[in-house]
């Protein structure tokens, strides 16, 4: 882009009946753009053939039921070898569009406030942001996974180039981070809203805020610039082809053209709000405002427009009103202002304003640098710095208005209490809230607000305004602390027994099963087999191994220093050691467990924690028992048994203790109660256990890749929900992220290609968090050899 050359319009286009809220560069036509708005249509214009400037109406999209207030488009496949658009409205919905019919293809259902923001990636993945808080995550017609974590709306998704990372921005004035579904990173320093984010370059990004700055980011976390010059709410963001000059739409009328980090030119348009912006492929930029016109600017002398509609664009700029509280032209003393001679001499830089005193009224002109000259831009009203002294009571207080609403025709009206100096979108917010009315009407409430209050401002708007949808942080939390690993045995005692030392064997499926070890296997039988043996695997993968000398004999010696409302008696012990007998032979169960054993094992479980773990322990072993797996998984017994296991997983836990949960949860999966339980708790359980990752300790990361394979088993095959899938892909994804155990991260590999396995939206989705590129590195694993080559068949199962 020519640091020197200054856009001028090109066209304007009366495209819409409302406000025009989104604009898109169109990948099909070329040079086309998608425009969509209040009016609850969305367009395509493109280029008039006969003329270098212009555009027409291709095509028109309808299916929101309210307004729509994004769009972006999805690239092109083999069934939709043009691409799609997707939109999203006040309705809730995000409506995904062909070139071939006006109506929807299909209609994404699941945000329950406006989906306000849209971004598209590789593989069909579409990202939406939503008042309700959430960003979802989609393919095809399928919601994968719902990104939880700010605390109000999320005003701006983005997704960038490197696969499997995603942005998201929000009123609550943060920025997170997205890996594979999971908030890896979180963003702080704008001082309200965050309304717009565009990638630069696959490390950086910016972001832009209702505090009237535009922040540059490096994905690691630093803030390494900070624009200003707007003076009031930014809420777009476009990349000019080059990767570093950008330009910028807000609340003061304006277009900033941003080259070199520096402001390099202002265009105030004759409309107060300038929503949105787009970058065309020939540098040309697309406007969208609150007027419900689209107006092109270029740099191109071609393209610029007549004469006659560029002075037709001066005018109508011209005539415009500007209000004072929006902060644009600063304090106005009328009695200090200079006269018509005051432009006589020059500006400084493109989009100087100066104020002039014309009799009685202000004007505000802009120094053009193209032409060199003062350009009118408007007529300032409303300056008044004096409070109408009249004021109403409403509920004990004073309020310089109190309009009266009727909602139903008939029904009882309602009051909406005002002052002058709030801010009426936080008012029109308020209201809504207080007498439960859909907040589709925000924007009706808060125009009626501004039109009945004209005149009557303050001056410029406080800098510390509220936005309606502002919140708090969000509570992050920390790791475990590495000391608690058992490397040694932390406690003290005779026969030395410490939890998770036994080997972890797995019921072997043939001789070349990769998880029976031993001399069973040999590396070389994939190369004799185009067989895969490793995934998918439907089969539990069980902890099953138990010293049950050593484990009484630690909880014999643990009893006779428990405290005494905790200490067991020797025939409860006699039960104890009866039920581990019992339950070590999985595979004869002749022996049946009595009521008052498993009565015993559920009320023993309970002891404190720095005691509990050899019960745990005997648990562990329990579950795998049908009797017992029926028991204790089935019904309100099962959920009670789930929520004491994770009371353990926490990351600040024990570790023995987290990972004899985490093994009595696989274990679990070995009975039908069990794996029925553990679907139906599945979410609660999967996001406690992938906290875990953290700990460093080999064998709560093999018994976290366990729990994750036998969802991914249970699961395969299934007609599910695609989310259930989505979580297990996004929780091994995240553990692969730091787990260095070998057998922990085979097995993290066999539960992604189970979940993948026969799946091709599953497919999509491991491809677009980017899971060939973060598995990539096992390729090449010598040894153990079962972990090449089951990442290398993954690899190809993801081509």
């Amino acid at each position: 882009m020519d640091s020197c050359s200054t856009y001028r319009l090109s066209c304007s286009i009366p495209a819409h009946e409302m406000d025009v809220r989104g604009v898109t560069a169109a990948l099909f036509p070329d040079g086309a753009f998608i425009s969509v708005s209040r009016d609850r249509t969305a367009r395509v214009w493109v280029p008039n053939s006969s003329e270098n400037r212009g555009y027409t109406e291709m095509h028109c999209m309808t299916g929101h039921t309210n307004f729509v207030s994004c769009v972006c488009v999805i690239s092109p496949n083999d069934t939709y070898p043009r691409g799609l658009i997707a939109t999203g409205g006040n309705d809730h919905n995000v409506c995904v569009f062909s070139l071939d019919r006006p109506d929807p293809l299909f209609i994404l259902k699941g945000h329950k406030n406006t989906v306000c923001t849209l971004s598209a990636g590789k593989f069909g993945t579409l990202l939406s942001g939503s008042w309700d808080t959430t960003a979802k995550v989609w393919l095809s017609d399928k919601c994968m996974m719902t990104l939880q974590g700010h605390t109000a709306a999320v005003w701006a998704v983005i997704i960038l180039p490197e696969q499997g990372l995603m942005l998201s921005g929000s009123a609550d004035k943060t920025i997170k981070l997205w890996k594979a579904g999971r908030c890896e990173k979180t963003y702080s320093g704008h001082e309200d809203c965050v309304r717009g984010l565009a990638v630069l370059n696959s490390v950086e990004f910016l972001s832009c805020s209702n505090d009237a700055s535009i922040r540059r980011w490096m994905v690691t976390g630093e803030c390494v610039q900070v624009y200003y010059s707007h003076t009031n709410y930014i809420y777009s963001l476009a990349i000019f082809p080059n990767g570093q000059d950008f330009i910028s739409t807000g609340e003061d009328r304006t277009v900033r053209i941003w080259k070199n980090g520096e402001c390099a030119q202002t265009i105030r348009l004759p409309a107060q709000s300038v929503w949105c912006c787009c970058v065309l492929p020939n540098g040309d930029v697309v406007i969208g405002a609150s007027d419900g016109v689209i107006r092109v600017f270029t740099e191109s002398q071609e393209r610029i427009a007549s004469a006659q509609d560029l002075q037709a664009f001066e005018e109508e700029l011209s005539k415009a009103t500007i209000d004072p509280k929006t902060g644009d032209l600063g304090d106005i003393k009328m009695e200090e202002l200079p006269g018509r001679e005051h432009l006589n001499e020059p500006g400084n830089r493109d989009g100087q304003t100066r104020l002039i005193k014309e009799g009685t009224n202000v004007e505000a002109y802009q120094w053009s640098v193209s032409d060199s000259r003062w350009m009118k831009i408007g007529d300032v009203v409303g300056g008044s710095s004096k409070q109408n002294s009249k004021s109403v009571m409403y509920e004990g207080k004073e309020y310089d208005f109190v309009f009266t609403i009727d909602v139903n025709e008939g029904g009882p009206s309602m009051k909406l209490p005002y002052n002058i100096n709030e801010d009426p979108w936080l008012a029109a917010h308020n209201f809504l809230q207080k007498n439960d009315l859909n907040p589709m009407f925000l924007d009706q409430v808060a125009n009626f607000i501004i039109e009945n209050t004209k005149g009557h401002t303050l001056g410029p708007a406080p800098a510390t305004a509220v936005d309606p949808f502002t919140g708090s942080g969000r509570y992050i939390p920390g790791s475990a602390d590495p000391r608690q690993g058992f490397g040694g045995d932390p406690f003290t005692g005779a026969g030395r027994y410490i939890p998770g030392t036994e080997p972890a064997s797995i019921a072997p499926t043939g001789v070349a099963d990769p998880f029976t070890g031993g001399s069973a296997y040999s590396s070389t039988a994939l190369q004799k087999s185009v067989t895969n043996i490793y995934f998918p695997k439907t089969d539990g993968v069980l902890f099953e191994q138990a010293n049950a000398t050593q484990i009484l004999a630690k909880l014999r010696e643990l009893n006779a220093n428990a405290p005494g409302d905790h200490r067991l008696s020797d025939e409860v012990l006699g039960n104890l050691e009866k039920l581990l007998i019992t339950v070590s032979d999985s595979k004869s169960c002749q022996e049946q467990p009595t009521a008052e054993q498993i009565s015993i094992l559920w009320r023993t479980s309970h002891w404190p924690e720095d005691i509990v773990f050899p019960v745990l322990d005997i648990l562990r072993m329990a579950v795998r028992h049908p009797e017992i797996n029926a028991q204790m998984c089935g019904g309100t017994e099962g959920a009670s048994l789930c929520n004491h296991l994770l009371g353990f997983m926490s990351p600040e836990g024990r570790a023995a203790n987290q990972m004899l949960a985490l093994r009595t949860l696989c274990n679990c999966f070995s009975g039908s109660r069990g794996r029925s339980l553990l679907l139906g708790q599945r979410e609660a359980v999967l996001s406690r256990a992938v906290e875990l990752r953290t700990v460093c300790n080999k064998n709560i990361h093999v018994a976290l890749a366990t729990l994750v394979l036998n969802y991914a088993g249970v699961l395969h095959g299934q007609d599910v929900e695609i989310e259930a899938k989505a979580q297990c892909l996004s929780v091994a994804s995240s553990a692969l992220e730091v787990v260095q155990d070998k057998e922990a991260v085979f097995r993290l590999l066999v539960a992604l290609g189970t979940i993948v396995s026969g799946d091709g939206t599953a497919k999509d989705l491991a491809r677009s968090l980017g899971v060939a590129s973060q598995i990539t590195k096992y390729a090449s694993v010598p040894e153990p050899a079962k972990v090449g080559e089951c990442c290398r068949l993954l690899l190809d199962e993801l081509q």
